[in-house]
Parts: structure tokens; C-alpha cells; sequence
């Protein structure tokens, strides 16, 4: 075989294997999401990018404050899957009062809204596996306190870095 044709199928081989490879990180490890809306300003704008890690988050528990990417319930009126903070873990109450939110009874420190809640929400209880979630831009999200829980099942992964605008790349803290 002449040197340029073994050179052609070295090539064709690693642009397959980079595809194969890709496709296996994005299907079961990573994944990208571009954020449309305005729901969760401050903390994350319109359009910023986001790698969302897939599995390696399930080997803990999911904790308050994560920002999670899942698959809306029905009764949202979403097709894509959303980007919110947790705010309630199973079995805790949760209420909202006079722009506070309260876990258990005790406000919940956050620094990290846009503006307070203009609304109340009667106090419930998570249920087990499932999980209370809210945009930080309050007064403009579709989240849990128009239409209920997020069950485990339908959390697709937790938002691990922004990627883009650059001068914002980082881990996104809880």
C-alpha cells in the first residue's frame, strides 16, 4: 500500500474514533446547554454555555443551592428541559412569605437572587425522591412554584462549569 493511502486511512480512523469518542461523552458523560431565558439571572445570563456533567453527580446527593438541568413535568407547559436552583430536598416544607423562602420554617439565606419573590406559596412537603426547584430571577421563572416537584428520575445533570463568555469560564458554586 502506498505511503498517501495509508496516510488517508490513519486519518479517516482518527476522525471516526474522535466521533465515536464524542459521541460517548455526550451521550453518557457531559453535555452542553445554552441557556435561552432569563430565569436564572443574576447567576447565569441569556446565552451563556454551560457544560452539564451527567453522571458523576449521582454518586452524592444532590444538595440545596445545585443547579440542575431537568426534563419538565407535563403540567409545566415546557418541552425543553429547564436550568433551576434546588431549593427543597425530600421530606423538607417549604413556604414562601413576604419574599422569603422558608425551609422548614427558617428563611433561606440568598444571596444570589435577582429580586425577591413577589409572591406567597402555601407551605408543602417534598416528597421522597423528588426535589423543590426555583429560578434566581423569581418573578420571571416557570419552576416549581407554578407547577410542583421535580422528580429525581427527570434530573438530566447538574451544572458543572459556564464555558462561555470567557471572561465568566468557571465552576458555577452553589
Amino acid at each position: 500500500m502506498n505511503t498517501s493511502l495509508k496516510n488517508l486511512f490513519e486519518w479517516v480512523g482518527i476522525i471516526a474514533f474522535a466521533f465515536i469518542l464524542s459521541f460517548i461523552i455526550r451521550t453518557f458523560l457531559f453535555d452542553t446547554r445554552i441557556v435561552p431565558t432569563g430565569s436564572m439571572l443574576p447567576t447565569i445570563q441569556l446565552q451563556d454555555r454551560l457544560i452539564v456533567d451527567k453522571q458523576l453527580y449521582k454518586f452524592s446527593e444532590l444538595e440545596r443551592g445545585d443547579i440542575v438541568v431537568f426534563q419538565a413535568p407535563p403540567s409545566s407547559g415546557e418541552k425543553d428541559e429547564l436550568v433551576k436552583r434546588v431549593i427543597g430536598l425530600p421530606g423538607e416544607e417549604i413556604e414562601v412569605k413576604d419574599g422569603l423562602v422558608l425551609v422548614n420554617g427558617k428563611a433561606l439565606e440568598e444571596n444570589y437572587l435577582q429580586e425577591k419573590p413577589d409572591y406567597q406559596y402555601d407551605p408543602v412537603r417534598v416528597p421522597a425522591d423528588s426535589y423543590f426547584v426555583l429560578g434566581d430571577n423569581r418573578r420571571s421563572s416557570n419552576d416549581s412554584h407554578m407547577w410542583g416537584f421535580v422528580p429525581k428520575q427527570n434530573i438530566k445533570g447538574k451544572v458543572w462549569i459556564r464555558y462561555w463568555p470567557l471572561n465568566s469560564f468557571g465552576k458555577l458554586e452553589s
